[in-house]
């Protein structure tokens, strides 16, 4: 049963012990008795999703192809993200290499473009990985990202370098969406955390490598050379794609199904599901009844209309409006700061010149310890929490706690960061640097975390919940970044990020909520999960 009426009028012990969908039997409570008579408790770890006996399943890859494919999707969001911020800090260097010359508040579209394009084009590129599946789709789309990156470098004028980006930015897309649900469809639920820790790491090290690099690399070899790495970076991650990366979409329970009750095949598998008995198979560790994974299968899945109706049923979930939001309003920080920081550090009393793109280390150290924190954190809690309970559930929520201390930092980040700015000084720039820092430690641990829920709670739908985070990260960031250098020209820097703060935090409060009560939600709202899965 389903309803909000419903859910809300549970007991306390009644929503402990209910399991709907996201919340797991993670841990088993047994009892043996130890040599002296005693009887000890032994908690055993259950894998969750439950893997099937073919080798082509991907939870039982072996952990080299697991990590070759984590690291290949890493690879796919850093690059998307350096060529989407690395031209950030090289504006004012494009304002005289790019003729004829444009003004820094219209050169700031080549990067409001690119990253509204990289959001609002996910709407195509997941209904069409969730029917064709995730491989056909990763390989056109860093196909088109090495044509659209030589474009770039040969464009003359701003006009073609405005469409360029443009669709740079929707080659960039699946970086956001598909990558992190195929990092989701290949690790269980207690490896997950981690393994979005390391994607979100190379998410945020591609934006503050990029912001470090850019400016160098166009003062020193000029702006067109930015693209030629970005074409170079391309085509090594698509050949990791096309050699390493095979097929993640798998049709899990219909293999389930026919290992229980070979007589059954066909639609008849989801209404069996209830009398699957529970296997547990270490990954790699099969009696296999398949080959493993080939890199040359295909198959078209069917329903592409349903597929592209899924990512708006998916805003009936509170939770992917929360993290949603989130990423909308730390993204939005994060690339205004990454355009107009090295404008501040390029005026007096700076004149940092090609050193204005050194502003990203702040940010780039400071997403390194979001990295490592998250890395030890999210896994643990949610295992922690599960062998707390009698019932040794896992919860989704329990993840979010992690995200408390980031939500506060990334926050005080840009109000820091607008005060500095605001008030020049020789060694005002340490502030900004800090505060980029602080940022940077909430790009890496809020998205991860944020992710992480979202794959757990709503896993039949969970790349088309991206599909939303994507457009709002992308739609708040055009925003701001397209009208914020005319909005510091006029009424400084403090206003604005002031502004900044006041939004992320009221962003940031809405996490205590659905903390609370994100379980009763899930109760609430599971009528509304589609009765296909994209997985």
């Amino acid at each position: 049963m389903s309803g909000w009426s419903y859910a809300f009028s549970l007991s306390k012990q009644q929503v402990a012990e209910a399991e709907p969908p996201g919340t797991v039997r993670l841990v088993e409570h047994q009892l043996h008795r130890t040599r002296s008579g005693r009887n000890q408790q032994e908690d055993h770890i259950e894998l969750f999703p439950q893997p099937c006996q073919s080798a082509a399943d991907p939870l039982n890859w072996p952990i080299w192809r697991k990590y070759a494919v984590l690291l290949t999707m890493g690879l796919f969001s850093f690059i998307a993200n350096f060529g989407s911020s690395g031209l950030a800090p090289a504006l004012e260097i494009l304002e005289y290499q790019l003729l004829p010359p444009q003004p820094i508040s219209k050169l700031s579209y080549l990067v409001a473009v690119c990253v509204l394009m990289q959001g609002c084009s996910n709407v195509f590129w997941v209904p069409l990985a969730n029917a064709f599946g995730r491989r056909p789709i990763l390989i056109l789309s860093m196909l088109m990202g090495v044509f659209f990156s030589v474009w770039c470098g040969l464009a003359d004028g701003f006009g073609s370098l405005l469409a360029a980006r443009a669709l740079q930015g929707v080659a960039f897309a699946p970086a956001d969406t598909i990558a992190p649900d195929v990092i989701g469809e290949i690790f269980f639920v207690h490896q997950r955390g981690r393994a979005l820790a390391i994607y979100t790491l190379f998410l945020a090290g591609g934006s503050f490598v990029g912001g470090i690099a850019g400016a160098y690399i166009a003062g020193d070899l000029g702006y067109r050379y930015f693209f030629w790495i970005c074409t170079a970076l391309f085509g090594f991650n698509l050949l990791c794609e096309v050699f390493l990366v095979p097929e993640t979409l798998f049709d899990r329970q219909s293999h389930l199904v026919q290992e229980q009750h070979p007589s059954v095949t066909g639609d008849g598998s989801f209404n069996d599901k209830a009398n699957v008995d529970k296997i547990e198979l270490a990954a790699g560790n099969n009696s296999n009844t398949s080959a493993g994974p080939s890199l040359w299968t295909f198959a078209y899945r069917g329903h592409l209309l349903q597929h592209f109706l899924d990512p708006w049923r998916s805003l009936a979930f509170p939770g992917t409006w929360v993290v949603m939001l989130h990423y909308g309003g730390l993204l939005g920080g994060l690339v205004t700061i990454s355009t107009v920081g090295p404008q501040f550090l390029a005026a007096p009393p700076y004149l940092w010149g090609n050193d204005v793109g050194l502003l990203g280390f702040g940010g780039f150290i400071g997403s390194l310890l979001g990295g490592v924190a998250t890395y030890v954190t999210t896994d643990l809690l949610v295992k922690r929490l599960a062998k707390k309970e009698s019932h040794g559930l896992a919860e989704p929520e329990s993840r979010l706690p992690a995200m408390f201390p980031a939500l506060f930092l990334s926050t005080m980040g840009i109000l820091i960061f607008g005060l500095s700015a605001a008030n020049p000084s020789p060694h005002a720039w340490a502030g900004m640097a800090v505060a980029y820092g602080m940022v940077g430690f909430g790009i890496t641990q809020i998205p991860s975390i944020g992710l992480s829920y979202l794959i757990d709670s709503y896993n039949a739908i969970s790349a088309d919940c991206f599909v939303m985070t994507a457009i709002a990260r992308s739609v708040v960031s055009f925003a701001w970044t397209f009208f914020v250098t005319q909005w510091i020209e006029t009424s400084g820097a403090a206003l604005p990020f002031g502004i900044f703060t006041l939004i992320m935090g009221l962003f940031a409060l809405l996490t205590f909520p659905l903390w609370l009560f994100g379980k009763r939600m899930r109760i609430a709202t599971a009528g509304y999960l589609p009765t296909h899965a994209n997985h």
